[in-house]
């Protein structure tokens, strides 16, 4: 379903179950249009995602491990400035639409009680992020300033008022179902009905419209069939559903949404893994910038050094061309006059037909012989230093085929080992004086069904860290079959046929194969791996595979993600 009015009424009663009372230790904005709040609650540390991105904007608690800017963006040092020690008293939502506020209370540098509030509007392009002082109502900042010829409804610049959006002519759902019987006796049809739940109640994305409109059309009384629907985003019971189309998220049973379900505990533990894919793509789009022109500048650079070779060795197809006039005009040197621009003569070659042969008359008989038999020789030596160029030149491509595939697979903070990389191997100037070594994160950990410990690489460091140093000699790697993907171990000398499945569907996910079916995928005991001299990083050689065919499974990757290690 989409993140609308309902799905923000479920949200903030989990946030708010989980977070009133605690208190904000920490504030971050590792990306644009994100803030991170680390409150403090029952004992233990809550990172709070607020996102006003214009596709993903949310309120969750979130796991996923975000990268700080060395320099604190200014929002997040107003934020700091007013919110920091500050204690969270509520979370609430304005009426059933897609706002919510977060209410605070702390002391100034004086020493005085200072309440404010935080409002998320989450409303696509326009969404937001507004820290707001509660007594006045003026805007003290926020995260994307407005000016004023771009938005004359209200002020959207520090030091405003701070004003509701532009409210609607509809019902929140939660205060009256007034007229619901009445639409549902006027408009039997679904996708009708649907319509108008949605232009007369509050909160309703289309999707969200469309399933109420089916739960009132089953057996029963239509509004206690309703107001229990409605109840259930109270206590959902969250899950990701794979269908056909793709990816959903659901707060509960979803009769729109039939397919795979993985559950989850909370909302937010489900939207980590809904959004890990998608939010994280755009983050590494924001980070990876100049990582991703570099790769693409030398990609290209290296394609067009391969096509290249390939007009010279069609060139030098013709070497013997050059060979035949040089010959013929050694044969009939005497028929060659100084002076001449061209002569015919019989091409014993081929049944002596006449060729017209071009000459300089710039130069005698016998230099003009020599000179094909020259235009020949360096031709037929070419051919050999081409072969060795071009072989070079695809290498490059492959690699940075590679790179690509792994940065649509990386996250924010695996983009800084890809950069170091990139610097190691002298495609990307250092931006820092000093020479670091590059810290190399830890590869990814899942748990096959059995408990079995599988780690998958995400990156070329990784991948080499991984597979030639931290795995031991007979555990059984994985990758896919002439595809770039990431290398995945499996810490087991003897999987079970179920663990290694697991593993070669891993190895699938990650890779650039990700959407394709019966994906190749080679196992073999990280023995027989080897890494030549002088290659790039991550970069092995290996015989004695074995190969089987899996189509990758987003749901299975998932529970692999939940699963519980092994316990001796």
């Amino acid at each position: 379903m989409s993140f609308d009015g309902l799905f923000t009424h479920a949200m903030v009663h989990e946030l708010n179950e989980t977070l009133a009372g605690g208190r904000i230790m920490k504030i971050h904005q590792p990306y644009p249009n994100e803030v991170f709040l680390v409150i403090r609650a029952n004992r233990q540390n809550y990172p709070v995602l607020l996102s006003s991105h214009p596709s993903f904007a949310r309120a969750q608690i979130s796991h996923i491990k975000y990268a700080n800017p060395q320099t604190a963006p200014n929002f997040a040092m107003m934020l700091r400035k007013h919110l920091e020690g500050a204690q969270l008293l509520a979370v609430e939502q304005i009426e059933n639409d897609r706002i919510i506020k977060f209410s605070t209370t702390g002391r100034n540098e004086l020493g005085d009680e200072e309440k404010t509030s935080l409002y998320l509007e989450m409303m696509g392009r326009h969404s937001n992020l507004f820290l707001v002082d509660e007594a006045t109502q003026k805007i003290i900042d926020l995260i994307k300033h407005v000016p004023a010829d771009q938005n004359r409804v209200r002020s959207l610049i520090p030091g405003g008022q701070y004003i509701m959006p532009p409210k609607q002519d509809v019902i929140n759902p939660y205060s009256s179902t007034a007229g619901l019987a009445n639409l549902i006796l006027d408009n039997p049809d679904v996708e009708v009905l649907g319509k108008e739940i949605q232009h007369t109640f509050q909160g309703f994305a289309r999707d969200s419209a469309l399933e109420l409109a089916n739960v009132v059309q089953q057996t029963g009384d239509a509004l206690a069939n309703a107001q229990t629907w409605l109840n259930n985003f109270t206590n959902p019971k969250p899950q990701l559903i794979s269908t056909e189309k793709g990816i959903n998220f659901a707060p509960f049973d979803w009769l729109t949404l039939p397919g795979n379900k993985v559950e989850y505990p909370t909302l937010s533990d489900m939207l980590d893994n809904y959004f890990a894919e998608k939010s994280e793509r755009d983050r590494v789009q924001q980070q990876a910038g100049l990582v991703i022109r570099a790769v693409k500048n030398e990609y290209k650079k290296n394609q067009t050094k391969i096509k290249k070779f390939h007009q010279e060795l069609a060139a030098a197809d013709g070497a013997d061309e050059f060979k035949i006039r040089g010959e013929l005009l050694t044969t009939y040197m005497h028929e060659v006059e100084r002076g001449m621009t061209e002569i015919e003569l019989p091409n014993y070659y081929d049944d002596n037909k006449p060729l017209k042969i071009q000459l300089s008359n710039q130069i005698g008989p016998s230099q003009n012989a020599q000179k094909y038999f020259t235009r020949y020789n360096k031709l037929k030596t070419s051919v050999k230093y081409i072969d060795e160029q071009m072989a070079l030149a695809q290498a490059e491509v492959d690699y940075f085929e590679n790179v690509l595939a792994q940065i649509e697979l990386a996250s924010p903070k695996d983009i800084e080992e890809i950069r170091q990389e990139l610097i190691l191997g002298g495609y990307m100037r250092v931006q820092t004086k000093k020479k670091q070594k590059p810290q190399v994160s830890a590869p990814e950990k899942f748990y096959a069904t059995d408990g079995t410990l599988i780690e998958v690489g995400k990156n070329n460091l990784q991948n080499e860290r991984l597979s030639m140093k931290s795995a031991s000699k007979n555990d059984i790697w994985l990758h896919t079959k002439d595809i770039p993907g990431s290398h995945v171990v499996i810490h087991s000398t003897q999987p079970t046929p179920e663990t290694l499945l697991e593993g070669a569907m891993l190895a699938a996910y990650f890779s650039k194969a990700r959407d394709s079916s019966n994906v190749p995928v080679d196992y073999l005991p990280i023995r027989r791996l080897r890494k030549p001299n002088g290659s790039k990083p991550g970069f092995v050689i290996f015989e004695g595979q074995q190969t089987m065919s899996v189509t990758p499974d987003f749901a299975l990757v998932q529970q692999l993600r939940m699963n519980k290690p092994k316990t001796e």
